[in-house]
């Protein structure tokens, strides 16, 4: 039968009616209908599908984090922290020292405040290790693979293709493994206890870290030749100079080698007057270490503080343990006596349009020279990667090592990722790209094809019903008092306790997901609605109306109205 005839109707096919009277019987109880100005008629059904929670979308480890929130607040800590696995080995230290994209994109920062993510990711984290719970690995592969540098992306992509059975071997030029997670970061944001028993899980899988080997020093890159991959995650582990008249002063020292050295248990000379050049994470770390060392501290920043890229928590703990802020001043030159920093002349700053960074580029205002009394100066203006041991064939970009978005290099078995080839300075960044391309050497490896990337549906918070949802305060995170802070390097952050972390992951929308809440259920008018072993849902559309209720009531925007168009006399 034609398209249109009131005698029958075929499958799959959109039907154009010319005029009202021309619509098929009952057609009502496949769904609501809806007319364009053409006469062409829609059926629309509702269906469960479940979307991506702007906080999964927004890690860029691509953890599951709705989904270990909903297990949380079950009680489910061991089935949460496999959950994380899947996608990050290192939760422990993710939970301590991320910047947290998640929590900036949590729909609930729109209701009351974000969710503490990575508050209930640091205690799943440290529950796992307090549980010695371990993952599982696939048979052995006969493939061996090499990763260069054993920081968060080396780490990373060493766990996920041991997981799949290679032999991993990670070359470390520190003496320690761990990368600036070891080195670059102090004792009291990440303790080394807490790194070196999640290094530890990396290694039962099989990886074997062999530190105190320097690429083009001790070992050159063609020499891995009997690897049948190598993963180049080197970092960018040299700080930017200063590039200021008296830099080269007694007494000018650049953030990570401070931290490098207060890591590793190095002497290191500092006056009782320090200025930090900088508004990043490394120049609150060395501004804190700073303090801890007995110093006076104050931080000498170009832009306005809403601008700092450091992460808020840092500059707020920074500030109560006495450090100093110079927002709008930069620099001039370096007042040098008897070879040694005798002073620091500094110039004010005014802010102008935007620059790349998307942030206003800070303009010297003439003539507002000002001076400060410091005898110590440490800069911490950028990182820049050491690429003097690549051999030919490998590209570099913006400079870095250049790849595709899988870690690709231009030369045949060799990927990359973390700071030395994307720049993206954050732990967890470093991590995601380690995973993306041990995800590469396998599909590279075995022949198999890496799934397509799609394009995720992220639900809005518009899209969220909150007559669901009371109110409730962010639990806070427990610190210790300023007086333990600045004796010494302990932890200041104590960690949720369990009753804290369940309270808090109660706190979830579970944005575009179906928890099973029974919400339609109840509403739906029709009994159209079955529950399937008192969980799952099943929508028996030989009774559905399509009204639409369901889509409307469902709490966190789980059900969609769909196109129907398979339907018949």
């Amino acid at each position: 039968m034609a398209p249109g005839s009131k005698a029958g109707w075929r499958l799959d096919e959109k039907i154009t009616f010319a005029s009202e009277r021309d619509m098929p019987p009952l057609a009502v109880s496949l769904g609501t209908m809806l007319v364009n100005k053409t006469g062409t008629w829609r059926y629309m059904r509702p269906v469960y599908e479940d979307k991506t929670p702007p906080c999964n979308h927004a890690c860029p480890a691509g953890e599951k984090i709705q989904g270990y929130l909903e297990l949380s607040k079950a009680g489910e800590f061991g089935r949460a922290w496999e959950l994380i696995m899947e996608d990050n080995p290192l939760p422990s230290v993710c939970g301590r020292v991320c910047y947290h994209p998640c929590e900036q994109a949590c729909n609930r920062s729109n209701f009351d405040e974000p969710l503490a993510i990575h508050h209930v990711e640091r205690f799943l984290g440290d529950y796992g290790l307090r549980k010695n719970l371990k993952v599982k690995r696939e048979a052995a592969r006969s493939e061996r693979v090499a990763v260069v540098g054993a920081g968060p992306a080396g780490l990373s992509c060493a766990y996920h293709l041991a997981r799949k059975g290679y032999a991993v071997t990670i070359y470390e030029a520190q003496p320690v493994a761990g990368g600036m997670l070891a080195v670059g970061i102090p004792r009291y944001r990440l303790p080394r206890d807490i790194l070196e028993k999640e290094i530890a899980n990396i290694c039962s899988l099989g990886v074997e870290i062999k530190t105190g080997i320097r690429m083009g020093l001790d070992i050159a890159l063609d020499d891995l030749s009997g690897h049948q991959a190598v993963f180049i995650a080197t970092g960018q582990h040299q700080s930017t100079r200063l590039d200021i008249p008296g830099q080269e002063a007694r007494g000018v020292i650049y953030g990570l080698d401070l931290l490098r050295d207060l890591n590793l248990g190095r002497s290191v000379e500092m006056g009782r007057r320090v200025a930090v050049i900088g508004g990043g994470n490394t120049a609150m770390d060395a501004a804190r270490s700073a303090v801890r060392r007995g110093a006076e501290v104050t931080v000498v920043y170009r832009r306005s503080r809403e601008e700092m890229p450091a992460i808020p928590e840092e500059i707020q703990e920074a500030e109560e343990e006495g450090i100093q802020f110079l927002f709008l001043s930069a620099p001039k030159r370096v007042l040098v006596k008897n070879a040694a920093v005798g002073g620091l002349e500094c110039l004010k700053m005014r802010l102008g349009e935007p620059d790349k960074s998307g942030r206003r580029r800070p303009i010297p205002v003439d003539g507002t020279e000002f001076g400060l009394d410091v005898d110590t100066i440490i800069g911490a203006i950028g990182q820049e990667a050491d690429l003097s041991f690549l051999p030919s064939g490998i590209a570099l970009d913006r400079g870095g090592i250049q790849v595709d978005e899988h870690g690709v290099t231009a030369r045949p078995g060799t990927f990359s990722g973390g700071d030395v080839a994307t720049g993206a300075g954050t732990v967890t960044a470093a991590i995601g790209s380690g995973k993306k391309a041990a995800l590469a050497i396998h599909s590279y490896l075995s022949g198999e094809r890496m799934e397509e990337a799609f394009e995720p549906q992220v639900v809005a918070y518009e899209e969220i019903n909150l007559d669901y949802f009371e109110p409730a305060a962010r639990q806070a995170m427990p610190r210790r008092q300023i007086t333990e802070r600045l004796g010494g390097f302990v932890e200041v952050n104590l960690g949720y306790t369990e009753a804290a972390t369940l309270t808090e992951a109660q706190r979830c929308f579970s944005c575009g997901v179906c928890n099973h809440c029974d919400t339609c259920w109840l509403f739906c008018p029709d009994v159209a609605i079955a529950k399937l072993d008192h969980r799952d849902y099943l929508i028996n559309y030989d009774y559905c109306k399509g009204c639409g209720v369901c889509v409307e009531e469902c709490p966190r925007s789980a059900i969609s109205m769909e196109e129907e168009m398979r339907w018949k006399k």
